[in-house]
C-alpha cells in the first residue's frame, strides 16, 4: 500500500476483549469446560486481577477506545438482585484507569457467557431471560452512566446461537435444533430492544448514549461456479445467518431501537460439495493452498468483500457503523500486517463512499482463549506465554504497526503502509 489513508480526527482507534476469554475466576458455563488443545479459562490471561498493567500496555500502543465486556454472573447471583458492589467497585475503577489514559470504553453486556441460574433455567430459550437481562442492564446502566455512553448489548448473537443449537460448539452443544436458534435471537431482540430504551432513557452525564449490537457477518458462496446445490446452501446460510438475524433486531420499529450497528468481519466461507472451505471446518492448510485460498489460521480472507459489505449495509441499515472486531489469528506477522493494510485500505474507500464508520476495534488487545479452540489461535496485539504462571505480555510487530496507526499525527490520523 502506497501512500496515506486519512481518518476523521474523531475516529476511535481501538481494540477489544471479552471477559471470559481473557480475565478468568470467572463462574459461568466455561468454567469447567475443557478445550480442543487441553486448555481452559479459569485463569485466561488474568486481566480480572492484572487490568491496570493492560491499560497502560493500550496506553503504550495509543489506542483511544476499548470494547470489553462486563461479566453479568459477577454482577447478580440471581434473578433481580442488587449488584455485587465489590465487583462493580473493580469495573468501575477499570473505567477509570480508561479515562485517566484517555481511552473510550464500549461495554458488552453478553459476549457468549450467562450466570449460572440463567444457564439453569434454561438460558436464552426461557423467555423469563429476557426481563432479568434488562433488570441487569437497567442497574449497570445507571450505575456507569457517568463514565460509559458507548453500550453494546449483544456481541455476535448469530454465533452464539449457532454454536449452541446448530453446530454444538458451545455449551450446551445441542446440534440441528432450528427452533431452538430462531427462539433464541428472537428473545435477544426483544432483550436487545427493551436495553436499548433504558439505556437511552437513563440517559448519560455528559454524551448522548449509542446503543447497538455487534453483528458477525460471514460472507457465504460456492467455490466452483456451477455448483447449484452450493450456491442453494449459500443462499439458506447467508438467510439464517445473517438476513434473518438483521430483520429480527433491525427490521420494522425495532430500527428504532438502536442507534448504531457493529460489524465483526473476519473474512468468508465459500462452499464445496456441501463443506465450508475453512481451516476452522477442519480443511487442511495443505488443500487449502492447492485450491488456492488464502486464510489465517481459521478463516478465509476476503478484504475487498469488506468494502462491499459496508456499502452494502450502510445503504440497507442506514445507521452508523462501528468496526467492533476485526483481526487475524496467525503466527505469520507479516501476513496479519498484510492482512490489516488490505482491510484498513477497503474501510477508508467504503468511508470515501459516504459509509458512517466511527471506529475500528481490533481483536484482540491479547491472545486469549479461543472458546472451543483454547489458546492456539493467536489473535492479539500482545503475545501472552501461557506456559509460564506469571502470563507475560510481550509486543508483537502487529502492535507496533498498529501503533504507528493510532498515533499518526493530528488532526487526521495516517495509516502508513506496508
Amino acid at each position: 500500500m502506497s501512500g496515506d489513508l486519512k481518518f476523521p480526527e474523531n475516529f476511535l482507534w481501538g481494540t477489544a476483549t471479552s471477559p471470559t476469554q481473557v480475565e478468568g475466576h470467572v463462574v459461568n458455563e466455561w468454567t469447567d469446560y475443557v478445550a480442543a488443545d487441553g486448555g481452559h479459562c479459569r485463569v485466561a490471561c488474568n486481566h480480572y486481577h492484572r487490568y491496570a498493567e493492560d491499560v497502560d500496555w493500550m496506553a503504550q500502543l495509543g489506542v483511544n477506545a476499548y470494547r470489553m465486556g462486563i461479566e453479568w454472573s459477577r454482577l447478580q447471583d440471581k434473578p433481580f438482585a442488587p449488584l455485587n458492589q465489590n465487583e462493580l467497585a473493580r469495573y468501575i475503577h477499570l473505567l477509570d484507569c480508561l479515562k485517566a489514559a484517555n481511552i473510550t470504553p464500549m461495554i458488552v453486556l453478553h459476549h457468549f457467557s450467562n450466570p449460572p441460574w440463567i444457564v439453569k433455567n434454561g438460558g436464552w430459550l426461557n423467555p423469563a431471560t429476557i426481563p432479568a437481562f434488562v433488570d441487569y442492564a437497567a442497574k449497570l446502566s445507571a450505575a456507569l452512566k457517568d463514565r460509559v455512553y458507548l453500550w453494546n448489548t449483544f456481541n455476535e448473537p448469530d454465533t452464539y446461537a449457532s454454536l449452541t443449537y446448530l453446530l454444538g460448539g458451545f455449551p450446551p452443544f445441542h446440534k440441528w435444533r432450528f427452533g431452538s436458534y430462531r427462539k433464541v435471537i428472537r428473545h435477544m431482540a426483544e432483550a436487545h430492544a427493551q436495553v436499548s430504551r433504558v439505556i437511552r432513557r437513563e440517559g448519560n452525564d455528559g454524551k448522548t448514549p449509542e446503543v447497538g449490537i455487534a453483528k458477525n457477518w460471514t460472507s457465504f458462496g460456492a467455490f466452483q461456479k456451477f455448483a447449484l446445490w452450493d450456491h442453494l446452501l449459500a443462499e439458506i446460510s447467508h438467510h439464517a445467518f445473517n438476513r434473518f438475524v438483521l430483520d429480527e433486531f433491525l427490521g420494522g420499529r425495532r430500527h428504532e431501537d438502536s442507534t448504531f450497528l457493529g460489524v465483526n468481519y473476519y473474512g468468508r466461507a465459500r462452499l464445496n460439495h456441501f463443506q465450508a472451505l475453512v481451516p476452522t471446518n477442519g480443511v487442511s492448510k495443505k488443500r487449502l493452498k492447492q485450491l488456492g485460498i488464502i486464510c489465517d489460521d481459521m478463516f478465509e480472507r476476503h478484504p475487498t468483500g469488506f468494502g462491499k459489505l459496508l456499502r452494502k449495509l450502510h445503504r440497507h441499515c442506514n445507521l452508523p457503523i462501528y468496526i467492533t472486531e476485526h483481526g487475524s489469528a496467525s503466527a505469520d506477522e507479516d501476513f496479519r500486517i498484510r492482512d490489516l493494510t488490505g482491510h484498513l485500505c477497503e474501510l477508508h474507500s467504503a468511508m470515501n463512499h459516504g459509509v458512517d464508520v466511527r471506529g475500528f476495534f481490533y481483536w484482540s488487545l491479547l491472545d486469549n482463549f479461543e472458546w472451543q479452540f483454547g489458546y492456539t489461535k493467536k489473535f492479539g496485539l500482545f503475545s501472552v506465554d501461557f506456559n509460564d504462571e506469571q502470563l507475560p505480555r510481550k509486543t508483537t510487530r502487529v502492535a507496533q504497526f498498529y501503533q504507528e496507526i493510532c498515533r499518526a499525527a493530528r488532526p487526521h490520523q495516517r495509516v502508513n503502509g506496508a
